[in-house]
């Protein structure tokens, strides 16, 4: 978007905003590239004993620290809190910026407050914002998964160490996810690569998007898939129970499309030649799966009894109906248009509906493929993970691969039809990527391309150049070169305002009004679980007339006016 709103022809002064939402993806292809080259030039008649003898002890280290299998599991999740705490004094902590953020926050301010919602307010009208519902209940319209993890961070301290928290334990889970499908070093290997693309620099960590949840249900599943199949106990059937409850209360579609090839797996295996004997396998897989999932199934169905006063009726279906013109679903019809009560809501459903109407022309629809095919990659892959697929055609063939395949293929198929994807909609799916990366790494490694020396280099280059992208974008932020947006990351001016607010005596309430030109992924108006309570209370500015009832509601708050629009985000006092 920021490429194509720059005209002319390309000159050094506009050549930077062209480049810039591709630049980190830029400079990893030129690592690559020059990694690739210098491994090319070897000579061709080397050998494996030729290489040099710090990569092998390197090697022999690495494998036998594999074996460990608890430390290295332990290790891995620590990594991730160690680095990225270790950081905050470069990168910051981060601050909500979009929508979904907020809403996923008012859902852990809630729970935090040991409440499953919060009753309606009498000045509702004045508090409206996006992806929370005001009726039934007071409340985020998202399954409550993400907002437990946040939760569980505001009660440590702040709702963001939820997130770094839940990043590292679906790296640990993806490490033992790959134990069950790959030997002890490769396991650790995709580990390590999770760590340095996934739980330090990436959205995943440094938002309060949450996506990490997902990943680590889907972790379990595919753990628990290959252990159960090996030695069948209760315990693994467990684990994948409790993957599956997750995914229905994070992700519930994507995370449906992606049980569908388990499913089928399992019945396979279930009812297959080699099936296990009935006794055991209703007593050790299938008892202690229901048991899991009934008791997910009414935990759920009794949230959404108190949240929306139906059990069958989520809170992301009573919002889209009260809100939205646009459908999830591209076979769906459009709806009607509600009436408003804010311009700014009003604008952003019918942006919504530009959205979904674009993939009703092939070249929209294509478009808008290409977009999602682009974002999904350059956050999973980019160029230094898309080498290993190189092996991608022969691992695909492997009867222990197909699994993965049909997930990662089930899920292209469910986005296909979505009218949104954002690439943590592909979250559930994390860890069948990371075993086919994986396990095209080893078929790389064990190729015999030149006698066996270039494809084990090529193996070795990518931990080695996914180190350097971490070092080479924490060192630009630490010297203020502008290689990717400035950290910390959302918004920094919202909260400032905050901090400068909180540290004023008394009661406020903000009137926040928006210019012609807002963005409105860039959302002002949120507020905390309990709003009468809170100090800050932000509302919508809806004119001298409509704001009196506020005013008189609110008569012992200060009241301040702000326009974030501005240049700088102009807060003054409220006129009388």
């Amino acid at each position: 978007m920021l490429a194509g709103s720059i005209p002319g022809p390309v000159t050094m002064q506009n050549l930077y905003p062209r480049l810039a939402p591709h630049l980190l993806a830029l400079i990893e292809a030129l690592l690559l590239i020059a990694a690739c080259t210098l491994i090319l030039l070897q000579p061709r008649d080397a050998s494996r004993s030729d290489q040099p003898a710090a990569f092998h002890s390197l090697e022999r280290r690495f494998a036998r620290l594999a074996r460990r299998k608890r430390l290295c599991g332990l290790l891995v999740g620590l990594s991730v809190i160690a680095i990225r705490a270790g950081l905050i004094p470069i990168l910051g902590v981060p601050q909500p910026r979009f929508n979904d953020e907020f809403s996923y926050l008012l859902a852990a301010d809630t729970f935090a407050h040991g409440r499953l919602t919060n009753p309606t307010h009498p000045m509702w009208i004045h508090f409206e914002s996006f992806h929370i519902i005001q009726r039934p209940t007071y409340m985020s319209m998202y399954p409550p998964a993400q907002g437990l993890v946040l939760a569980a961070g505001q009660v440590l301290g702040n709702p963001w160490i939820g997130q770094v928290l839940v990043t590292a334990l679906m790296c640990s889970a993806l490490y033992w996810m790959l134990q069950g499908w790959v030997p002890p070093p490769w396991a650790l290997l995709g580990a390590a690569l999770a760590v340095l693309r996934l739980g330090i620099l990436s959205y995943w960590m440094n938002t309060y998007w949450c996506a990490s949840v997902a990943a680590l249900g889907g972790a379990l599943v595919l753990g628990a898939w290959p252990r159960l199949r090996k030695r069948i106990r209760a315990r693994d059937a467990l684990l994948m129970g409790l993957g599956l409850v997750i995914l229905a209360n994070s992700r519930p579609y994507e995370g449906f499309v992606f049980s569908l090839p388990v499913a089928a797996a399992m019945l396979w295996w279930l009812a297959g030649k080699l099936r296990p004997p009935l006794k055991v396998s209703l007593t050790r897989v299938v008892l202690p799966l229901l048991i899991v999932l009934g008791v997910g199934a009414l935990a759920t169905g009794y949230y959404y009894f108190r949240v929306t006063g139906d059990p069958f009726r989520m809170a992301y279906q009573v919002n889209r109906a009260t809100y939205a013109t646009a459908p999830y679903f591209l076979w769906q019809t459009p709806r009607s248009e509600p009436v408003y009560h804010h311009e700014v809501m009003r604008d952003f459903y019918r942006w919504e509906l530009g959205e979904f109407e674009k993939n009703f022309t092939v070249v929209g629809y294509l478009g808008r493929a290409a977009q999602k095919a682009g974002s999904w990659w350059q956050f999973y892959l980019g160029p230094l993970l898309t080498l290993p697929l190189l092996a991608l055609p022969w691992v695909v063939r492997q009867r222990k691969m197909r699994l993965p395949v049909a997930i990662c293929t089930a899920m292209v198929a469910g986005f296909a039809v979505q009218t949104w994807s954002l690439p943590h909609y592909f979250s559930p799916a994390t860890g069948a990527l990371y075993i086919l990366l994986v396990q095209c790494m080893r078929h790389l490694w064990h190729s015999r391309l030149k006698a066996r020396v270039i494809s084990p280099a090529l193996v070795r280059a990518i931990p080695a150049l996914a180190c350097a992208m971490i070092l080479l974008r924490v060192t630009a932020a630490a010297v203020h070169v502008q290689i990717e947006p400035a950290w910390p990351r959302g918004n920094l001016a919202r909260a400032e305002i905050m901090r400068e607010l909180d540290r004023l005596p008394g009661k406020r309430l903000v009137l926040v009004g928006y210019g012609p030109h807002h963005n409105v992924d860039s959302e002002w108006v949120w507020n905390r679980a309990d709003i009468d309570r809170s100090k800050i209370v932000w509302a919508r500015d809806m004119g001298t007339s409509s704001n009196q009832e506020l005013l008189r509601y609110f008569g012992d708050r200060t009241v301040w006016l702000l326009r974030p629009d501005d240049n700088s985000p102009l807060l003054m006092p409220y006129p009388k």
